[in-house]
């Protein structure tokens, strides 16, 4: 009997083994979680050297503290939860019309849609930053709902973009949907390493994907792109940092826009503003941070305007707040501190709603503290 027993309970943790593997199998091989590192890119990505034993890495690393009397507080602070962590009520957000489009726009402008999502005119032309218009920023829209009901604009309504830049495959970065309904009407897509594949899977054209390595770039639509390091991380369903992440320099005939993707906080602003500053507009990262600095691939507030004047920024636009909590903040708190150190150190921001275009050449940019008027 006892015999019978071991067997049966071997053969119950082997069956349940078998059922593990074939769930995370099914799951990574859903399109949602994008494609897979394979052999032939894997050999391409050697000539990168941010590509080190088959993963890419930032130089300098940055060790994340695993020991339980670390993770432990930071474990009960997220069962705990936060009754701020997201507004009492739904967002209001802006409307773009499709007006907006048609008419001549002298200068450039950049209008934010939330998170990091943002439209840049300029020089005659649209782009479009780490486009995610979906609810959720998970692959099965579960967990934390997008902050606003409805976003400044759908994509049925947009005109054709002349690029879409991705910073990394997060989904937060990387919307799958959005992707899907884009690609006929973009058209170039530029990406770094390795995130063409995922593009390539849902369908986007080869000839419309431009990938790059950290410091490449390339010329479309009589526009400069610069693919530039960023301190962060990859991954989407079980494999990490097997595509590169990046932030991008964008070049007009008298306009210079830095957007960092995400990032925590390292040399590599002050040498990207050493190369190519002074930048006429910064989108850097502000939210979504651990206070207790555990996690360092995201920037405190205080960092992103310290990273502002690294880069030799004239007007800083936070981003990466706004529409989705993914700590366990305040979700007003990034902004607040964002504006408290850039009025300490002089900074020029702007904090517009979402929806609301700034432009980038005025004086007169939104600096109204709209997130604490209540609805």
């Amino acid at each position: 009997m006892g015999d019978n027993g071991v067997v049966l309970n071997g053969t119950l943790v082997f069956v349940i083994l078998i059922l593990i593997f074939l769930s995370i199998v099914l799951l990574n091989s859903l399109p949602v979680f994008g494609a897979r590192l394979t052999r032939k890119k894997k050999s391409q990505f050697q000539q990168s050297k941010n590509f080190v034993k088959g993963k890419f890495k930032y130089p300098i690393e940055s060790r994340v503290d695993y020991r339980l009397k670390v993770l432990l507080p930071l474990l009960c602070e997220i069962a705990k939860g936060n009754p701020n962590a997201r507004p009492k009520e739904p967002l209001q957000v802006q409307r773009i019309t499709k007006s907006f489009f048609s008419r001549s726009i002298d200068n450039a402008s950049v209008t934010w849609f939330g998170h990091s999502t943002s439209l840049i005119q300029l020089d005659g032309k649209l782009l479009l930053l780490d486009p995610v218009f979906t609810d959720y920023t998970s692959p099965f829209r579960i967990g934390g709902r997008r902050y606003s009901e409805q976003m400044p604009i759908g994509i049925e309504e947009l005109p054709e973009i002349d690029a879409v830049l991705i910073s990394h495959d997060h989904y937060d970065h990387l919307d799958f949907r959005a992707i899907k309904k884009l690609r006929n009407k973009v058209r170039k897509f530029l990406v770094p390493l390795g995130v063409g594949s995922h593009l390539e899977r849902w369908g986007v054209d080869t000839e419309r994907i431009v990938e790059l390595d950290w410091w490449e770039e390339v010329e479309v639509c009589n526009l400069k792109f610069r693919c530039a390091p960023a301190k962060h991380s990859s991954g989407r369903g079980f494999g990490q940092n097997l595509t590169l992440w990046c932030s991008w320099i964008i070049e007009g005939r008298h306009t210079n826009v830095f957007y960092s993707g995400d990032s925590g906080y390292g040399p590599h602003f002050k040498e990207i503003g050493e190369k190519y500053g002074p930048f006429d507009l910064t989108l850097i990262e502000s939210g979504q941070y651990d206070n207790k600095g555990w996690w360092p691939f995201h920037m405190f507030p205080e960092e992103t305007v310290q990273a502002h004047i690294d880069l030799r920024g004239n007007l800083l636009l936070p981003v990466h707040w706004g529409a989705f909590t993914l700590a366990i903040h305040d979700w007003d708190e990034p902004i607040e501190r964002a504006l408290k150190a850039a009025h300490e150190r002089n900074v020029f921001i702007a904090t517009p709603r979402i929806g609301e275009t700034v432009e980038i050449s005025l004086s007169n940019v939104p600096l109204t503290p709209w997130w604490r008027v209540k609805s």
